[in-house]
């Protein structure tokens, strides 16, 4: 690629925030590809909106089904969230976040369950009502 998309300094602020798999003992199996390089291949894939079984792997080192496996690994041990976070303190402490013009998107939360529901209309007939069908 002409331009890097994965910087130094982008990668020294994700790194810490990893989850690390340790390797197992007895049955070790095959080396982890490294996360630096499904990292490059998730944000390839984002950039250019190709396909997952399109990233090539003599690019990244790493195919696009251990990237997608990465990234929905990354997201359930809640790294991307850690990482906004951290990007939004950042920007608080520079004085560089206006929120007198923020917009709120809740669009991934999750909805509560069991939340206000309406009550059942009580019958005002006598017995049961015959049916219609």
């Amino acid at each position: 690629m002409d331009d890097e998309i994965l910087t130094d300094e982008l990668w020294a602020r994700l790194e810490p925030l990893i989850p690390v798999r340790p390797r197992r003992f007895k049955h070790p199996g095959r080396r982890r590809a490294d996360d630096r390089a499904a990292l490059e291949g998730i944000l390839w894939v984002l950039r250019t909106g190709v396909g997952w079984n399109r990233v090539p792997t003599g690019l990244f080192g790493v195919s696009g089904a251990t990237c997608w496996r990465r990234l929905d690994e990354w997201l359930e041990a809640g790294v991307w969230q850690q990482l906004h976070e951290r990007l939004l303190g950042e920007l608080r402490a520079a004085g560089k976040l206006d929120l007198s013009t923020a917009i709120v998107d809740s669009s991934h939360l999750r909805a509560l369950k069991g939340g206000t529901r309406l009550a059942r209309a009580l019958s005002i007939a006598a017995g049961p009502v015959p049916s219609t069908t």
